[in-house]
């Protein structure tokens, strides 16, 4: 299995600090955000990765990661998306990398607690389909938001103005080899992007998507007060770090 980090985007919601450097390289306590994602795929038994990256500060990352030694990485690579064309379009420059492999994709300002070895766990066992995580939290109209029957996740609805619960889809994903053909099929959202909510969605339809509720809290740091929040979690509580 491999692991991708999506880590591109021009960060708009951070400027002026990402005027001069890429979101992901910003601090959040004593660490760049970008270890944070990293350390969550090695924990969990993942050392082939992908950093999907973009803008002008783009080579910052190999100058601060390198070859990935210091996280024990078999290999890091690098890849470069042009522009925001969503969360599903920056996956699918994984395409020729990944082989056939299932993968794991990770959001590069998503910070948690403890760990996901349990999740990478149990979709190894499931084979076929994919998985999300979920937390619940208090403003989930920021987020995509899962409408559950029992442990069922039956749809998924991306930034709703109503929504139907307070259960956040994280920025942590799971899928089979299937995801490249399913983003193919995909048209721009409103937004102009291709989501990653359609490709769970797809997977929802196909009857083959899980959905596990994280442990312990997790945040994303993609506006300044969840980077400040993120900070001061790490700062009080730890956070998911290299075993």
């Amino acid at each position: 299995m491999k692991g991708c980090i999506l880590a591109g985007g021009l960060g708009t919601r951070l400027f002026p600090l990402t005027k001069i450097t890429n979101k992901h390289l910003l601090p959040v306590y004593d660490r760049p955000m970008i270890y944070y994602p990293i350390e969550c795929l090695v924990n969990a038994g993942i050392d082939d990765i992908m950093i999907v990256t973009g803008g002008r500060k783009s080579g910052d990352f190999l100058s601060l990661l390198g070859n990935g030694k210091d996280f024990g990485l078999k290999h890091l690579n690098y890849t470069y998306q042009e522009g925001e064309g969503g969360i599903a379009a920056a996956l699918a420059l994984c395409e020729h990398w990944a082989q056939g492999s299932p993968i794991a994709v990770v959001l590069g300002d998503n910070i948690i607690e403890k760990n996901i070895k349990r999740q990478v766990a149990n979709f190894r066992e499931q084979k076929k389909g994919g998985k999300i995580l979920l937390k619940q939290v208090p403003d989930p109209e920021r987020f995509g938001v899962a409408t559950l029957q029992g442990d069922k996740v039956v749809r998924i609805v991306e930034k709703p103005k109503n929504p139907e619960s307070n259960m956040a889809v994280i920025g942590i994903y799971m899928y089979d080899s299937r995801v490249w053909e399913i983003i193919k099929t995909l048209k721009p959202s409103g937004r102009g992007e291709l989501e990653i909510t359609d490709v769970n969605n797809w997977y929802i339809q196909d009857g083959s998507l899980t959905a596990e509720v994280l442990d312990g809290w997790w945040t994303d740091a993609g506006t300044f007060k969840s980077l400040h929040q993120a900070a001061c979690l790490v700062a009080q509580g730890g956070a998911n770090r290299l075993d």
